[in-house]
């Protein structure tokens, strides 16, 4: 059974940092694409971040670019996003997320899903 447990939200202000952690259970977490997603208030889930299983590769939404950066721990089973420069318009709740498929290339098919973290960002 696949579980996704992330942590590190918090409230923040516009310009400030942080960094989210989702650790991962149940299957083999390096054989897995990881990403993170996020849904504001009032608007459907967008996706922000992903990892490949051997983290070659990374991609981005448009908005986070630059600002963002996605990595993972495979000897911790662990997927983080580092968030710098964060706006307002960053607050969501972030939820991290896994590829059903193993050795996966893009696009992922993410089928797991955490129960999210909150981001508020003050102005």
């Amino acid at each position: 059974q696949v579980q996704l447990v992330e942590s590190g939200g918090g409230l923040v202000q516009a310009g400030g940092s942080l960094r989210l952690s989702c650790a991962a259970s149940g299957r083999t977490f390096s054989r897995y694409a990881m990403g993170w997603f996020r849904q504001a208030p009032g608007k459907e889930r967008a996706f922000v971040a992903a990892i490949s299983w051997g983290a070659a590769r990374t991609r981005y939404a448009d908005s986070v670019k630059g600002r963002f950066t996605i990595s993972r721990d495979n000897a911790k089973n662990t997927v983080y996003l580092q968030m710098v420069t964060l706006q307002p318009e960053d607050t969501a709740v972030y939820y991290c997320a896994q590829d059903v498929r193993e050795f996966a290339s893009w696009p992922y098919e993410f089928g797991y899903w955490g129960q999210g973290t909150q981001v508020t960002v003050s102005s």
